[in-house]
């Protein structure tokens, strides 16, 4: 596949980071049923009539026609008042259920609040394949926290296109964890077209093997004082790769508003390899724009100091990293999904 994940204003071609090409990859011809998900949605409307899938950016055009004519699993939720208890999709791969094409979508009405966990997990060496499309829309008032989690393992595809609306001081925050794939390619779009809209996007990535995150992130603002904050940590280690581009994109009418983006990435071998293209794009003049961009190893001294307390270099090195994703981490208030990726965080760093 070529001119994937594509970002919205060409650079040079020396940084090598306006698409992403790759080969050999193996698209399955027939899409079979996906039949091992877990929905827990106490008292809410639950369809699967989604809209069709028409992103203003999104990862290629084969891979949404995919989603709209393909779709194994379709979910609509409509969020109306406050959910109390967390809503939850995760989706388990395993021998009969290799290939996942998926579409949900999540309304979140007016003055809405709830909590949304979205797993995919792969344990074993299958190779699977999976192309998703998630939705959410977020209107006035509404506060909606979604918890995306990607436990693939380090032979699949992942391919995962986000678009999201978010209306008048409406309230979005994304705890994004992406670990898993061989390949996994991340398109995130957000329309902030209310003024005060909010939406927060807390990342972290983890990298092992020869495994490639090709993360493209896009804020458009659009309402007065509305805000975007992106903040993406992450850690790589073998042969692991990471493209990282960020746009904020200040539209003709944004009085006020403010946009901040942070990447910073932890290089855990002298082969890991990590390129970064913050971006801001600018209409208006009146606003505030931020961006900045990291990636080093571990500082000797540190590493030291950790070992003399009587931790194995490894063990040092896994506590650290652990240290760089705590702020991120402690977002998630479900208790035992968190420590569960601490759990996973430790398995893919031995």
């Amino acid at each position: 596949m070529v001119g994937l994940n594509e970002t919205p204003v060409k650079t040079s071609r020396n940084f090598n980071i306006n698409n992403l090409k790759l080969e050999n990859i193996e698209i399955p011809e027939v899409i079979e049923k996906f039949e091992n998900v877990t929905i827990v949605a106490e008292n809410l409307k639950i369809d699967e009539e989604c809209s069709d899938f028409e992103p203003s950016f999104g990862l290629s055009d084969f891979l949404t026609r995919q989603v709209n004519e393909n779709s194994n699993q379709k979910l609509r939720l409509q969020i109306d008042g406050k959910i109390q208890n967390e809503v939850k999709i995760y989706f388990d791969f395993d021998e009969e259920n290799l290939n996942l094409v998926e579409n949900i979508e999540i309304i979140a009405k007016e003055n809405s609040d709830a909590t949304v966990i979205v797993k995919y997990e792969a344990k074993e060496n299958w190779e699977c394949y999976h192309n998703g499309r998630l939705r959410v829309v977020a209107e006035k008032n509404a506060q909606i926290h979604v918890i995306f989690v990607n436990l693939m393992n380090t032979v699949s595809n992942h391919f995962m296109t986000m678009e999201n609306m978010v209306a008048e001081n409406a309230q979005l925050h994304y705890t994004m964890i992406d670990f898993g794939g061989k390949n996994s390619v991340t398109n995130y779009s957000s329309d902030l077209i209310g003024n005060f809209s909010e939406n927060v996007i807390d990342t972290i990535y983890l990298g092992k093997e020869n495994q490639l995150f090709d993360l493209n992130y896009i804020a458009q603002l659009q309402g007065e004082k509305s805000k975007i904050d992106m903040e993406v940590q992450g850690a790589l280690k073998d042969t692991a790769k990471k493209h990282f581009k960020g746009t904020i994109d200040f539209k003709k009418g944004c009085k006020k508003a403010k946009g901040n983006e942070n990447e910073a990435c932890m290089l855990l071998a002298d082969t890991a390899k990590s390129i970064a293209l913050p971006m801001l794009l600018c209409a208006e003049e009146d606003v505030e724009g931020n961006h900045s961009s990291s990636a080093g190893k571990i500082g000797e001294k540190e590493l030291f100091y950790v070992m003399s307390r009587g931790l194995e270099k490894k063990e040092a090195m896994k506590l650290m990293v652990r240290a760089k994703f705590h702020k991120i981490l402690e977002k998630i208030a479900n208790e035992g999904l968190r420590e569960y990726i601490l759990k996973e965080i430790d398995e893919r760093l031995d």
